[in-house]
């Protein structure tokens, strides 16, 4: 499985705003620095740094370019949400500098895609990503986007199958599936049992398995949050602690 790894573009972060002006653009960057050393650590929250707060406010001082994009994402209920978001970038050298003053594990930026199966039963068929689910798709590419790690998604042929046994994928056989383009598999196997979600979700990662279930009534929350600690793993293996990368 050599799939080849993906430069991650950790110095920049992703802010939705209302407008452009710049008073609201000085409000969104330490956001925005958040996001970038969120995904350079490979931490989910900063709960156990608490110093990272004090340091956003520098933001400004350290920003190197920044646009702004429009993005549309697709909503449970098939409409389109239109969205501006402003895309920072700051100076390598200083983000770094800061990652070491904050002591932040370091998750190397050259990552490989993990391919993502979502599967869906709703108490009368079980199919591989259904059409009425596709905005959670999105979702799940922006969860990951946050946290800097690629995925890739499995293509289905002309006639919509897709090359494996849906039998194996809703066992959670991640070994089963090695992937062409990667160690990385995900499976997140969703079943409707009364009011909630139940997401059985299983990683296949440099030849370990991990398996989770997860309950919600909603099961994009529930997905996401498989997705997060799929990604909590991954960067576990990889991250560098502070104190193996010297001064």
């Amino acid at each position: 499985s050599g799939a080849s790894a993906i430069e991650v573009e950790v110095y920049s972060g992703e802010v939705t705003v209302s407008g452009q002006d710049a008073r609201e653009r000085r409000q969104a960057l330490p956001e925005a620095l958040r996001q970038s050393l969120l995904k350079i650590s490979g931490l989910r929250t900063f709960q156990e740094y608490p110093q990272v707060e004090a340091a956003l406010p520098r933001s400004s001082s350290i920003l190197v370019s920044f646009h702004y994009e429009t993005r549309s994402r697709l909503l449970p209920d098939g409409s389109d949400l239109t969205e501006q978001v402003l895309v920072a970038t700051f100076a390598a050298s200083e983000v770094d500098d800061l990652v070491r003053q904050l002591q932040l594990p370091l998750w190397p930026s050259d990552r490989k895609p993990t391919e993502v199966w979502v599967v869906v039963d709703n108490g009368m068929t079980r199919q591989i990503m259904p059409l009425e689910f596709e905005y959670l798709r999105g979702a799940l590419v922006d969860t990951a986007a946050r946290r800097g790690q690629p995925l890739s998604w499995p293509q289905a042929d002309e006639e919509g199958q897709y090359p494996v046994d849906l039998q194996l994928l809703w066992g959670g056989y991640t070994e089963d599936l090695a992937s062409p383009r990667g160690d990385g598999i995900l499976i997140l196997a969703a079943r409707r049992e009364g009011l909630e979600w139940s997401v059985r979700s299983n990683l296949g990662f440099e030849g370990e398995n991990w398996a989770w279930r997860i309950r919600d009534i909603d099961l994009q929350a529930a997905l996401t949050e498989a997705l997060n600690l799929a990604t909590d793993q991954m960067a576990a293996s990889e991250t560098i602690a502070a104190s193996d990368l010297g001064t």
